[in-house]
């Protein structure tokens, strides 16, 4: 085991770790999310409805949470720096033959290997922060990860949408695959050599299996995997048909505008390091509540007949996700099982993007049969069934976070 203890907020090392961290997250999340800008005109190009189109999206959160445990064992031996390296180089290149291939089930299959791919990223990127970063100050460091990959989705979006408009959606989503490309390479040259990890001796089932129950015994580490499966569920599922009904006739929004929701993504860059520094003060639980309450509240306003009552209700809802989001996820880590940190992020994950495959396509039936208010009403649902886990599951302020039984 090493002594290090840990970068400081500061140093040079820290910044680096953190702007790596950052380019990882833009070539991961770039392209994981960039056909949701394009959704109807892979619908219409395609001839499938909302729901079909979404599995695009789905294919590859459903390869990420394949892959997120797979990772964090291949991590364990090899380091986390270059199974992260490894990932989204991978991922790049089937980045940019998805949008070259002609029918939907090839794409399919193209973006459901590009999400396995991508799956090193979220299922390392925090367990190397938390073994990185001095323990003091991860909540706050996680926070800025997750404003890092706000922008990455963010620019996946706004780069293709505007060439669906124009016709190109292919095009747009090859872009955003040669942006995810130099990101890449950014995140190479700018992360610091890992101090912090020890490397297994040996791939043994023995320890992959210590570690894993140490942290499936934990009622904190399944509260934490609850809240990734429900909020990232409703979240992704919002993004993916709030164009459509924005769009559609109650609204008669042009393509090329409803593309740009997704500059609400910046309303996440600010609330998630936000959130981690208020959590370092005020506790993590009662942030998470908090946080989950105001994506509630944006939820409830995109159902007001309102154009302008809609854009602030985008904007709210996606502050209070990532908030809480970036709360959940450096959570994970930090109360995980000895020597199970990497299992208990993937673990997390796993439910994250589960949720964004299951419910990003479910709630698109949802939305085709009953409308934009019965599916808002869906997502409530999931998101006070989430407060209502971490409130009687996770431990309040003054309490030390609880680690998983060993």
């Amino acid at each position: 085991m090493t002594d290090f203890s840990g970068h400081l907020p500061g140093s040079r090392s820290y910044r680096r770790l953190l702007a790596g961290l950052f380019f990882a997250g833009v070539a991961t999340f770039a392209q994981l999310y960039s056909p949701q800008a394009v959704l109807p005109f892979i619908a219409a190009d395609f001839s499938v409805s909302a729901a079909g189109a979404a599995l695009s999206v789905s294919a590859a959160t459903l390869g990420l949470a394949v892959a997120v445990l797979p990772w964090s064992i291949v991590a364990d031996r090899i380091g986390r720096v270059p199974a992260m390296a490894a990932g989204v180089s991978a991922a790049t290149l089937f980045g940019l033959l998805a949008p070259l291939l002609p029918t939907l089930p090839l794409l399919l299959a193209a973006r459901l290997v590009e999400g396995i791919a991508l799956g090193a990223v979220p299922a390392l990127a925090l367990a190397y922060l938390a073994e990185e970063v001095d323990a003091r100050h991860t909540a706050a460091a996680a926070g800025s990860y997750v404003a890092g990959t706000t922008i990455g989705g963010l620019a996946g979006r706004i780069i293709a949408g505007p060439f669906g408009e124009l016709g190109h959606w292919r095009i747009g989503v090859f872009v955003v695959a040669l942006v995810c490309a130099g990101s890449a390479v950014l995140f190479l040259v700018l992360a610091p050599r890992a101090r912090g990890f020890a490397a297994a001796s040996a791939l043994t089932l023995t320890r992959v299996r210590a570690a894993l129950v140490g942290n499936l015994r934990s009622r904190v580490q399944w509260a934490l995997y609850a809240q990734g499966f429900l909020l990232m569920g409703g979240f992704v599922a919002l993004f993916n048909y709030l164009g459509f009904e924005l769009a559609g006739p109650a609204y008669g929004v042009p393509a090329w505008l409803v593309s740009l929701i997704f500059v609400a993504y910046l309303a996440g860059t600010v609330s998630s390091p936000w959130a981690g520094r208020l959590a370092s003060r005020h506790g993590r639980r009662r942030v998470l509540v908090a946080s989950i309450g105001m994506f509630v509240v944006g939820i409830a306003l995109t159902v007001v007949p309102s154009l302008p009552v809609v854009i602030v209700g985008l904007l709210v809802f996606t502050a209070g996700f990532f908030a809480a989001h970036a709360i959940a996820s450096g959570w994970a880590p930090v109360s995980a099982a000895p020597g199970g940190r990497a299992q208990a992020s993937a673990l997390y994950n796993l439910g994250y993007y589960i949720g964004s495959s299951l419910f990003g396509w479910a709630l698109g039936l949802v939305f085709a049969g009953l409308g934009w208010p019965a599916l808002a009403a869906a997502v409530i649902a999931l998101e006070l069934t989430a407060a209502l886990i971490a409130l009687t599951l996770l431990p309040g302020r003054g309490a030390r976070p609880v680690p998983a039984a060993s």
